[in-house]
C-alpha cells in the first residue's frame, strides 16, 4: 500500500506493508484526512517525528474483531490507551503514561491507504454528515475540551486569540455549546468574517485590551502567543493554552503570579459532543476548506498548499 512519509521538513510516498491488526484493533481504510497545524509542526521537527502523520480522518473500517463495526463509516479517537491504569479507569485515557498517539507517538498515521486503531477509539459517522465535515472532528473535540476543565456561563464574555483553524473552530463551539459571548481576535479579515457570519464578534488584531477578560483562550500557533493572552485576563482568570508549538516559550511569569492566574493546558476532547455540533450543523465549516482535495500520491503538494498564507484545510482523498 502507499502511505506519506514526512522526515526532516520533506514529504514522500512510500510503499510499505499493509497493516496486521492486533486483538479488539481495526484495520481502517482511509476515505479523507485533514492536514493541520500539528502535522505542519511535526514536518518542521516537533517531537523530532518520522514516519507517517495523520489525525483528522474519516475512514471505512474493512476488519475487525466485532463484525458489526465493517463496512461502516468512522471517525476515531487518537489516543490508543492501555485500559488498565489508573487514568483508563478514570475515562482519561488521553492521559494514559503508555499511549500511543496516531500519527505522532509511536502509532503510524491515517495518512496512508490502510491504518489501525482500537475498535474502543471508533465512533461512527452519523448519516447525513459529509466527509469533508466529518474529518473536522478531532479538531471540533479539542475545542469542546475546554468546556470539560472551564467553566463557562452562558453570556459570559470570553476572548479568542488566533483567528487559525482551531481559533475559528474553538469561537464557534464556545458560543454554540456554551453560549459564551465571544470575541475572536485575529489578523485576518477573511478568517474573521468565517466566525462573524456565525454572530460572533471579530476584532481586527492591533493593540490586544489588557486585563478585560476573565477566560482567555490563546491559539494563535506562536511562541508570542501566550504572553499576549496573560496580558488580556484578569486577575484571578485563566488562560486556556491551546497552541502546540516546535521549540521553547519564554513568558514572563510575574504578571501571571501577581495576578494569580491559572494557565490550563488544552489539548485534546471527546468525540461525541464534536459529532453533535457537526450533526446538528452548529458550526460554519465549508469556508474552512479553502485549500481544496488532493489525491493520496499528491501529498507533497498537499502539505505545500497547507503552509500557504491564508490557507485553512487542506484534504487528502484515497482513491
Amino acid at each position: 500500500m502507499q502511505s506519506v512519509h514526512i522526515e526532516r521538513g520533506k514529504v514522500s510516498i512510500r510503499e510499505t506493508v499493509k497493516p496486521k491488526r492486533g486483538k479488539s484493533q481495526a484495520i481502517l481504510k482511509l476515505i479523507a484526512g485533514g492536514i493541520c497545524n500539528t502535522d505542519l509542526e511535526l514536518l518542521r521537527g516537533y517531537y523530532s517525528f518520522k514516519g507517517t502523520p495523520g489525525h483528522e480522518f474519516v475512514a471505512e473500517v474493512v476488519d475487525a474483531d466485532s463484525k458489526k463495526w465493517v463496512g461502516k463509516r468512522v471517525v476515531g479517537e487518537i489516543n490508543a490507551a492501555c485500559g488498565k491504569c489508573e487514568w483508563c479507569r478514570k475515562k482519561l485515557g488521553r492521559h494514559c503514561p503508555d499511549r500511543t498517539v496516531l500519527g505522532i507517538v509511536n502509532h503510524p498515521g491515517a495518512f496512508a491507504e490502510f491504518f489501525t486503531l482500537p475498535e474502543a477509539n471508533l465512533l461512527e459517522v452519523p448519516k447525513g454528515v459529509r466527509d469533508e465535515h466529518a474529518v473536522f472532528t478531532e479538531p471540533v473535540a479539542a475545542a469542546c475540551e475546554i468546556l470539560e476543565q472551564v467553566r463557562i456561563a452562558k453570556d459570559e464574555p470570553v476572548a479568542v486569540l488566533g483567528d487559525g483553524k482551531l481559533g475559528l473552530l474553538i469561537a464557534q463551539v464556545l458560543r454554540a455549546a456554551a453560549g459564551a459571548k465571544v470575541t475572536l481576535y485575529g489578523k485576518h479579515k477573511s478568517k474573521l468574517a468565517i466566525a462573524a457570519d456565525m454572530g460572533i464578534q471579530t476584532v481586527i488584531t492591533e493593540k490586544l485590551p489588557e486585563g478585560a477578560y476573565a477566560k482567555v483562550v490563546e491559539a494563535t500557533g506562536s511562541a508570542a502567543g501566550l504572553e499576549q493572552a496573560v496580558r488580556m485576563t484578569r486577575p484571578r482568570g485563566h488562560v486556556i493554552a491551546k497552541s502546540t508549538i516546535h521549540g521553547k516559550t519564554t513568558l514572563d511569569m510575574a504578571p501571571v503570579v501577581v495576578n494569580e492566574i491559572s494557565i490550563v493546558g488544552s489539548r485534546c476532547g471527546r468525540f461525541e459532543p464534536a459529532l453533535r455540533l457537526i450533526k446538528g450543523r452548529k458550526l460554519n465549516l465549508d469556508p474552512m476548506l479553502n485549500g481544496g482535495e488532493f489525491a493520496l500520491p499528491d501529498a507533497a503538494q498537499a502539505f505545500a498548499k497547507a503552509q500557504q498564507r491564508g490557507i485553512l484545510k487542506v484534504l487528502l482523498r484515497n482513491a
